[in-house]
């Protein structure tokens, strides 16, 4: 008999990556996270049955989160959750993040919300709305894949912001943040002659605090347990929907967030 331990394995690291993205905050994700499983481990009846354990699982997560809690980010990120908590209502986002960027479908999300398929897209179509309504902003796109590196910039710019520069080095990654001071960074971590794109971040981010995903085929480079973990990530191949949901979120929670032509102090 598969017993529940062995049957969420497979799905912790991406509820980790969930409630980091849910939080806007590694630890405080990762902490919802280890709540989640003690609260099983002591309760294990309380695991719906459900022939999909990876739902069950984030049912469970999202049951055990206050209402209150579920946008709480600490630390430096309290300005952004301040300004996202205006811009975007809770309902909406755990529907939009459900769907877009943990790939469940509706039904699925109708379980996990406990609601219904009908409520599930008003909330989307309510989060598009809201996602519409916020902070546009200059961003950076470090990718050595032409491509992709389209396919990105269209993306931004649907959102309503303005791709500030392209990057496909090390070397460019930082003379592009340099002149044009943008409000994000989208990076690959392997670039076009080499060089690391995530040394290429950790240079930047020396000089200039500002919120950064990164977008990678080799998700397993980052997510090591080691710290510091990046709290936003996306996996190649993406989804349209997915890579939007993520830019909407780091612009809600990151209080580095800024709108084009500011520079930090």
């Amino acid at each position: 008999m598969t017993t529940i331990a062995q049957r969420i394995a497979p799905h912790l690291p991406l509820l980790r990556r969930f409630a980091r993205t849910l939080t806007g905050s590694q630890r405080q994700g990762d902490e919802n996270v280890a709540s989640a499983l003690e609260s099983l481990i002591a309760t294990p009846e309380a695991f719906p049955e459900a022939a999909n354990a990876r739902a069950a699982l984030y049912k469970v997560f999202l049951g055990g989160i206050p209402a209150s809690d579920a946008s709480d980010v600490p630390d430096e990120n309290e300005a952004g959750a301040a300004r996202s908590l205006q811009g975007i209502s809770r309902g909406p986002r755990l529907a939009f993040l459900l769907t877009a960027v943990e790939g469940f479908t509706t039904d699925e999300t109708a379980f996990i919300l406990d609601t219904d398929v009908a409520d599930v897209l008003r909330l989307v179509q309510e989060a598009d709305r809201e996602i519409a309504d916020q902070m546009a902003t200059d961003v950076l796109i470090i990718e050595d894949e032409p491509l992709v590196a389209m396919d990105l910039e269209s993306i931004v710019t649907s959102l309503g912001h303005r791709v500030s520069g392209m990057a496909r080095t090390h070397t460019e990654a930082v003379a592009a943040v340099e002149k044009s001071r943008p409000g994000l960074v989208l990076a690959d971590i392997q670039l076009a002659d080499g060089s690391s794109g995530l040394q290429a971040v950790n240079e930047i981010l020396q000089t200039d605090e500002l919120p950064v995903i990164f977008i990678t085929a080799f998700p397993e480079r980052l997510l090591t347990g080691a710290r510091p973990e990046p709290a936003f990530l996306i996996t190649k191949p993406f989804r349209v929907d997915a890579v939007k949901a993520i830019i909407s979120q780091v612009l809600f929670f990151d209080s580095r967030a800024r709108k084009p032509g500011a520079r930090s102090a």
